[in-house]
């Protein structure tokens, strides 16, 4: 119960990793507001999270690619939960990324959640972390913001944007007490993982993913965790 009275917002809470990181926030005591699209997927897992009797979960349908939602999600969250203590950038598209297929629709998508959202939930949560002097934001990047493939371009793309920004905002918020942490995941055993790679090693799991995050917030507070890597081996 290391993060007991601490509250969390994790966005792509409806599958894959963001399963697992609300369930490990709340293990560790954290209230959790649930944030995606699929409303049906999140209640469960707030119903889950609840009927645990560790931290509390409450599910915001939201679209973080729309300005006004998240700004009216991250009001819900401190209007039931109080002052946000940690923010996680998790939802992400992963759609085609060849630029020679020409899927304008799809890269616009992937620019719109994993590049807008990732700023929208920032700029929504951080007037109060400063003000505070204390809150940690998490980006969820990816091994692809380091390395580029013939078929990831686009995706790579808004990966390497999302280490960008928290690379700039790590310097933005020297000595204001507001930490940021960027993890950056290898291929880990979701379903969209699962029917996009061939690879034969083993795949990470989704508490892998949630234990760096735990990792990062959990130090003092003059200990910044500032880039994760975390690679199936």
């Amino acid at each position: 119960m290391q993060l007991k009275g601490k509250t969390a917002i994790v966005t792509g809470a409806s599958s894959g990793i963001g399963v697992g990181i609300a369930k490990k926030l709340a293990k560790e005591g954290a209230n959790v507001t649930l944030v995606a699209r699929r409303k049906e997927q999140l209640e469960n897992l707030a119903d889950e999270i609840n009927e645990s009797g560790q931290g509390k979960a409450l599910a915001v349908p939201t679209n973080i690619a729309v300005q006004s939602e998240v700004e009216e999600m991250v009001e819900r969250t401190k209007s039931t939960f109080g002052d946000i203590d940690i923010y996680v950038n998790n939802a992400g598209q992963m759609l085609s990324a060849r630029l020679q297929d020409g899927k304008v629709e799809e890269w616009e998508q992937m620019i719109d959640v994993n590049i807008k959202g990732v700023l929208y939930g920032i700029h929504a949560v951080l007037p109060d972390m400063v003000e505070k002097r204390t809150g940690h934001i998490i980006n969820i990047a990816s091994v692809s913001g380091f390395e580029v493939t013939k078929i990831s371009s686009v995706y790579s793309a808004t990966k390497y944007a999302v280490r960008a920004i928290s690379m700039g905002l790590e310097k933005e918020l020297a000595r204001t007490g507001v930490r940021v942490t960027n993890i950056s995941p290898g291929m880990v055993d979701t379903d969209r993982a699962s029917a996009q790679s061939k690879s034969d090693r083993t795949p990470l799991q989704t508490n892998d993913i949630a234990n760096a995050i735990v990792y990062a917030v959990t130090q003092p507070d003059y200990v910044n965790v500032n880039e994760i890597t975390v690679r199936p081996v």
